[in-house]
Parts: structure tokens; C-alpha cells; sequence
């Protein structure tokens, strides 16, 4: 399963800082990163079992970004039946970098993998001005509450 922050800001979220934050929930994690002049560009959030949470970061100004950002405003488009998904809409073309992260297939403590990912998800979103999707079940802000649900 697939978790994405959709951030309008470029500046980049320090790797320290949001295991720190992930930290100071309980949730241990140990963090892995490696980036270039631009910043982290891929990680892992180990859990405390070996589970990996893997991350991605893609820049819209350096990586090819745009048609799929084209590709969720137009999914968005479709969820007419929310008042959010216009400005969700907006928000796709405003969209400056992309975090991924996803959910380990074989976490034998599913509960904490949710957890972290959710946190991770609000940290990263609060820190970029962004939003958050998660596959299958919708679009949410900073503070976690439900934009647009999924169907």
C-alpha cells in the first residue's frame, strides 16, 4: 500500500527531524537516508522488527513529475461529490515535491507500521504545506482529517 505526501513547498524536511518527531510519539524507528545536492532523495524507516518503511522524495523542478500530478488532479476531478476536490485539484498544480512511502508487505506488527506511517505522513505533510493521500482510503491535511474519501 502506498502512502504520498503532496507538498507545495520545496524546502525539504530533514530526515533527523522527522525521526525525531517519530521518536518523541513512541515510535521507535531506526532512519537511513541518502541524497545528493538537493537534499534526501530515498530512506528507510526501520521498525523495530526489520520492517522497512521505505521513502522516496521527488522534486517537480528536477524529476519528471508533472503528468503524474496531471494524472491525481484528474482522479480528483471525478470526486465531485466532495467540496474538496477542487481545491485538492489546485493543490496537484501547485504541488513542488513528492513523497512516497510504502507500507512493508510482510509487517508482522501491522498496527505499528499504520501508526508510523500516519505520522510520518502529517510530519512531512505539515512541513511541505501539503496534503496526503493513501491508496484506497483518501486525501487528508496536516492534522489527519479526512479531505476526500476514496471509493
Amino acid at each position: 500500500m502506498w502512502y504520498r505526501v503532496f507538498g507545495r513547498s520545496e524546502v525539504e524536511s530533514p530526515p533527523a527531524a522527522l525521526a525525531a518527531h517519530l521518536h518523541a510519539r513512541g515510535l521507535t524507528v531506526e532512519p537511513h537516508f541518502r541524497g545528493d545536492d538537493l537534499g534526501w532523495t530515498s530512506g528507510e524507516l526501520r521498525l523495530p522488527n526489520g520492517s522497512p518503511i521505505l521513502l522516496a522524495r521527488f522534486l517537480t523542478k528536477e524529476d519528471d513529475l508533472r503528468d503524474d500530478l496531471n494524472a491525481y488532479a484528474a482522479e480528483l476531478e471525478t470526486m465531485d461529490y466532495s467540496p474538496n476536490s477542487g481545491p485538492l485539484m489546485a493543490h496537484m498544480i501547485q504541488t513542488k515535491q513528492l513523497v512516497t512511502l510504502r507500507k512493508p508487505v510482510d509487517a508482522p506488527d501491522e498496527v505499528l507500521s499504520e501508526k508510523v506511517l500516519e505520522e510520518a505522513c502529517r510530519f512531512l505533510t505539515a512541513a511541505t504545506d501539503g496534503v496526503y493521500q493513501i491508496d484506497g482510503r483518501g486525501w487528508f491535511d496536516a492534522a489527519g482529517k479526512l479531505l476526500v474519501q476514496e471509493y
